[in-house]
């Protein structure tokens, strides 16, 4: 795409939205100093890392769809430790299903070797460069807003009612205006500046890792660190009333959006109401049970990603589906998460869909120190179920309900997207894109309208207070169980867009997060 005049141009022709004004600052002013959209993002993700640890951080893994005239796709996901197995497991937990937190569920984490993959592919500043204001906000700290302190709070209850105090230790005041400073992770993020990825996946920040999770017995050892590598793939992609939808392919569950988007289209789908929003849950529930049945690590799948959404699995799927009555299939627990969206793009039409992720809050609960480092337990995904795609086994990668996006028209892109919220996330997807592309909304109506979320565990359906109640006793007619949630409840998660216009970029940000949208 060329870039844009500032004669001709009529919105900005760079943009920036992310969960936190503090990221999207960072990411602004890396756009406004000319660096690219990718400088950008990364930037931002690196503040988001000090500023929500109960979203993301330096103990996670990131994934990113990325546009420079093509489409590239790439999946920093770490595996599972060489000597993992389910009796293991067993015999050092007593668990009979994979545990939510602890060990175990940590996997090697994928992003800093993902922040240095995609600034050398596709950036033109240092990692150290953009990670200056992630640095100051380490070091000398940042001022909680009561939204910001709710979270930090409700973090620290979450592992303190399961006996695991390291983040409590690490952030035991975290009222409205508490300054946060973390001089752990500022050394960390010191010390990737200077020394690059090697010193996290070979050096003494492995070494750290390799320690503090081997106190608590897991199967993780130094080859498993040293041994981690992204991965450069091709997204999928499948057409939707005219535009042409990329996700990544597994073990993201990537395929889940597409299957409901195709589905849902399929469908025939009425005007806005209850009507149309029991279909939408009814391709969903479709969708995600076939992500639980056979996404997992795409060495161990036996159905190939791009028949989950082939014609003749969506009419299949579509013909099962009563208009007038909700099915109940069997309840599949599995751990929820949180995670951080964020999307940038610039004047000369690089865009940037990028999603990093702990998973659960602050990840395990397993704090590495002295190196400010919450480790994920994406590993906590896996299932205690021989010969399933998703079982836990050694060096495997985990199922990843994270999901990046971009959507085009023509063969060119329109549209960048994505959001939080683990299970959400697909069913995000198919909502903003019925409201843009069916409804003709614009981004920002879309994200801030009325959502629901489906809740694989049981099947209940969640739905914002903002719905009218005549809406929400027709779906419960239909046989829906629903949970009315506060309106803008963060369960439903947060998303974020840029839409690309004719002369530059119109940039939407979810109100259910402190966040911003902002363009130069």
């Amino acid at each position: 795409m060329a870039g844009w005049t500032s004669e001709a141009r009529a919105y900005p022709s760079g943009v920036v939205a992310t969960p936190h004004y503090l990221a999207t600052a960072a990411g602004l002013a890396v756009l406004d100093r000319g660096g690219n959209a990718m400088d950008a993002a990364i930037a931002a993700n690196l503040v988001l890392g000090v500023v929500t640890p109960y979203l993301c951080g330096f103990g996670g893994d990131v994934l990113a769809i990325v546009w420079d005239g093509g489409l590239h796709g790439y999946l920093g996901v770490g595996r599972s430790p060489a000597a993992a197995t389910v009796d293991g497991v067993r015999e050092r937990t007593g668990a009979e299903e994979m545990p939510v937190f602890g060990p175990h569920t940590v996997t090697v984490p994928g992003a800093p070797r993902g922040w240095f993959d995609l600034l050398e592919r596709f950036g033109t500043r240092t990692f150290g460069d953009l990670a200056t204001p992630a640095l100051r906000y380490a070091t000398e700290g940042f001022p909680l807003t009561r939204r910001g302190a709710r979270y930090f709070s409700g973090t620290r209850a979450l592992y303190d009612h399961f006996g695991l105090p390291d983040f409590g230790r690490a952030h035991p005041r975290t009222g409205p205006g508490d300054v946060v400073r973390q001089p752990g992770l500022a050394r960390t993020i010191r010390t990737l500046a200077e020394e690059g990825p090697a010193a996290y996946y070979e050096g003494p920040i492995a070494d750290a890792i390799v320690e503090r999770l081997g106190r608590d017995g897991s199967f993780m050892t130094a080859g498993d660190l040293a041994a981690h590598a992204g991965e450069w793939v091709t997204p999928l992609r499948a057409g939707f009333h005219g535009v042409e939808v990329a996700e990544l392919p597994p073990p993201t569950q990537g395929v889940t959006a597409l299957a409901a988007l195709r589905v849902a289209e399929a469908l025939d789908l009425p005007a806005d109401g209850a009507a149309r929003t029991h279909l939408l849950v009814e391709a969903t529930k479709r969708a995600l049970v076939d992500r639980n049945r056979f996404v997992g690590d795409p060495a161990a799948m036996t159905v190939a990603a791009e028949d989950l959404y082939a014609h003749e699995r969506v009419a299949a799927l579509a013909a099962a589906i009563d208009p007038d009555r909700a099915w109940r299939p069997p309840p599949d627990p599995g751990p929820d998460g949180g995670t951080a969206y964020l999307c940038a793009a610039d004047r000369d039409g690089l865009l940037v869909s990028l999603i990093q992720t702990n998973f659960t809050a602050a990840g395990s609960g397993v704090r590495v120190e002295p190196w400010g480092i919450n480790l994920h337990n994406r590993g906590s995904s896996f299932r205690f179920r021989p010969g399933h795609p998703n079982a836990l086994g050694g060096a495997k990668l985990p199922m990843h309900t994270l999901i990046p996006a971009l959507a085009l028209r023509g063969g060119r892109p329109w549209l960048v997207f994505g959001a939080m919220g683990g299970h959400t996330q697909a069913q995000t997807h198919l909502q903003l894109l019925v409201r843009t592309v069916v409804d003709g909304d614009d981004p920002q109506a879309a994200i801030s309208a009325p959502r629901w979320a489906l809740d694989p565990d049981h099947w209940h359906l969640g739905v914002e207070s903002r719905f009218p109640e005549a809406w929400r006793a027709d779906l419960a007619a239909r046989g829906h169980e629903l949970r009315v949630v506060r309106a803008y409840d963060d369960g439903m998660g947060h998303a974020h867009a840029v839409e690309v216009a004719a002369a530059g970029y119109r940039v939407a940000t979810d109100p259910r997060a402190e966040g911003a949208a902002a363009g130069i």
